[in-house]
């Protein structure tokens, strides 16, 4: 289904649709803000899986 979904003309046509929603003023801004997201994301994923394997077992 989802078979050559990040082909080049697929991402050249979101990035059209981006330009064409936001403008070319305020598209920098939402890059930005969609970078810094993303990294908040993997840094909250690393740290969950950092303090999981610190954690002792449950002894039940």
């Amino acid at each position: 289904m989802f078979d050559g979904l990040m082909q080049p003309t697929h991402l050249l046509f979101v990035l059209v649709i981006a330009l064409i929603v936001l403008g070319p003023k305020r598209l920098p801004e939402a890059g930005r803000g969609l970078g810094e997201a993303i990294r908040g994301f993997k840094e909250s994923i690393s740290e969950t899986a950092a303090s999981s394997d610190e954690r002792p077992p449950d002894a039940e």
